[in-house]
């Protein structure tokens, strides 16, 4: 499900994606069989294309990445992280709008 903005994250590419990026990243961890996950994509991508060139948005799919789904801690999806520094700055779970993953990736971006 990723698109010209959003990345697809695996347990490959995360490290060298999201843990030694430059930039803010913000990660949706969300399944096909979710549908609050669904519902929560074009918000990801409305904030992907709002962000491109200075922060990354990607997705992990839980059932096909396992390792960094257990490394987080996912319990329930859809989950969002904003990674800064390969630390992680803000967390939640559930719907959320674009006007609050904008704002959360805006506070990454001040910091």
């Amino acid at each position: 499900m990723a698109s010209e903005h959003v990345l697809e994250l695996t347990d490959a590419n995360f490290e060298s994606e999201v843990m030694q990026s430059d930039k803010p990243v913000m990660v949706d961890f969300w399944a096909e069989w979710c549908q609050p996950c669904r519902r929560l994509a074009p918000a990801v991508e409305e904030v992907a294309e709002q962000f491109a060139g200075r922060a990354k948005v990607g997705k992990v799919d839980i059932e096909s990445n396992r390792e960094i789904t257990q490394n987080f801690d996912i319990q329930a999806i859809p989950t969002i992280i904003v990674f800064k520094s390969g630390k992680i700055v803000d967390r939640f779970t559930g719907l959320r709008g674009s006007a609050e993953l904008s704002e959360s990736l805006e506070r990454a971006l001040a910091e």
